[in-house]
């Protein structure tokens, strides 16, 4: 019954009310919306690439050279030439080698330029190899394999044909025509940028930028397991996996002095520690922000409630003559409260569910970022148990003016 009164008791103070509950759904959408987009681009960032031990490309920063090699975001500042790579993949040390090159793209996705040792060694997450959902690894220069995303999306079957643009706009003006790419197989979804990747053999690639085709497009191992020779003359940066993963650091030190060229190489694992180190200072002062955003909101509330107390003087006065208890009262101030905080989560949650559903693909695209639309995770949840809690705090000041005004009045029957 209280909760029936208290509803058309907020109903008779439409303006107010409703005010109040736009300024705590905002609030929400901010505390949830920063905290959901963090949580879900960290989860995003780390189940990306696993299982290798150096990253190596052109001299730069390594939060760079991770970016770009591994999350298809920004561009590299050279290549690394095909003498220095094949000495490096020529290492005894070195088990396996993924070549990658970038630049060009298909319709807005990224084109990666590689070799069959991409779907044999690449990992995610907790050392998931790459599935095929249909059709199988490209076996020659102009077979092109999708990711799931990219398949989705453009709805492309085995056996479609498609061209590459140079450059990275999802319109250009320099298409490669000449050169189809036949659709070979399609992976299954990762949650990763692999999905949104259109991969291609470097000998094709090379072809579509008036290169020629390369004679040889066969692997050329040596007792090491290792790839030695590419099908391209220079490639934008390679993974390597180690026989001893003892010898990381002898062979990082030994590519960072490599004499040939100015080359990096990076630990995976260290350069997103980086990454969120740089980070960490911009997600404390988004919660800050957000906690002082909803600090606001919840006071409001109770300003609202403790406001309103002398404009109900005569509905408190109508609650004890029928025989409503003081303590009654009270609860039903605080059932207030609740119900403006219940629905502004609602409304919040609703709101941040809807813009992530038709940002999802631009989010993708973008930044690399496979974001989940329901923002429900045990964090989201717990900052929500505090906000509710905290409501009912805050509204404790005008239930307690609403109890001590309903006994007064008790005093005038």
């Amino acid at each position: 019954m209280l909760f029936s009164i208290a509803w058309q008791s907020l109903l008779n103070r439409k303006v107010s009310v409703a005010l109040t509950l736009a300024s705590l759904t905002l609030s929400v959408i901010v505390v949830v919306g920063v905290e959901h987009i963090r949580s879900q681009a960290r989860a995003s960032f780390e189940r990306t690439v696993s299982g290798v031990d150096l990253i190596v490309g052109a001299r730069t920063s390594q939060i760079n050279l991770l970016l770009y090699s591994v999350f298809r975001i920004g561009n590299a500042t050279n290549g690394i030439s095909s003498e220095s790579y094949e000495l490096i993949a020529g290492d005894p040390r070195v088990a396996w080698t993924i070549p990658l090159s970038l630049g060009d793209s298909h319709r807005g996705y990224r084109v990666l330029g590689t070799d069959s040792n991409f779907f044999e060694h690449f990992h995610f997450a907790q050392q998931n190899s790459l599935e095929f959902s249909q059709g199988k690894a490209f076996s020659s220069a102009f077979e092109t394999v999708l990711g799931a995303e990219v398949a989705r999306r453009l709805a492309y079957q085995l056996g479609d044909s498609i061209t590459l643009s140079h450059g990275l706009g999802e319109i250009s003006f320099s298409n490669h025509e000449s050169t189809p790419f036949t659709v070979s197989g399609i992976l299954e979804p990762t949650g990763t940028p692999v999905d949104r990747t259109v991969h291609v053999t470097l000998a094709g690639l090379d072809a579509a930028h008036g290169l020629g085709p390369h004679e040889d497009t066969h692997q050329h191992d040596d007792d090491s397991g290792a790839e030695q020779h590419i099908d391209s003359d220079e490639v934008t940066a390679f993974m390597l996996g180690l026989h001893s993963r003892m010898s990381v650091f002898e062979i990082q030190r030994a590519i960072n002095e490599h004499a040939g060229e100015p080359l990096l190489a990076i630990l995976p694992g260290v350069a997103l520690a980086q990454l969120w180190e740089v980070m960490g200072s911009v997600e404390s002062i988004l919660a800050l922000i957000s906690a002082l955003v909803m600090l606001a909101s919840l006071l409001g509330i109770a300003t609202m409630l403790f406001a309103s107390m002398r404009e109900r003087q005569r509905e408190i006065f109508l609650f004890r003559s029928v025989g409503m208890h003081s303590t009654s009262i009270f609860f039903l101030i605080e059932i207030e409260a609740i119900l403006i905080t219940t629905l502004g989560i609602g409304f919040g949650l609703g709101v941040v569910w809807v813009t992530l559903s038709a940002g999802q693909d631009w989010l993708s695209q973008e930044y690399g970022l496979m974001i989940d639309t329901l923002p429900l995770s045990p964090s989201i949840t717990a900052y929500l148990g505090v906000i509710l809690i905290a409501s009912l705090l805050l509204s404790l000041l005008p239930g307690v003016a609403a109890y001590r005004s309903s006994l007064g009045t008790k005093l005038k029957f």
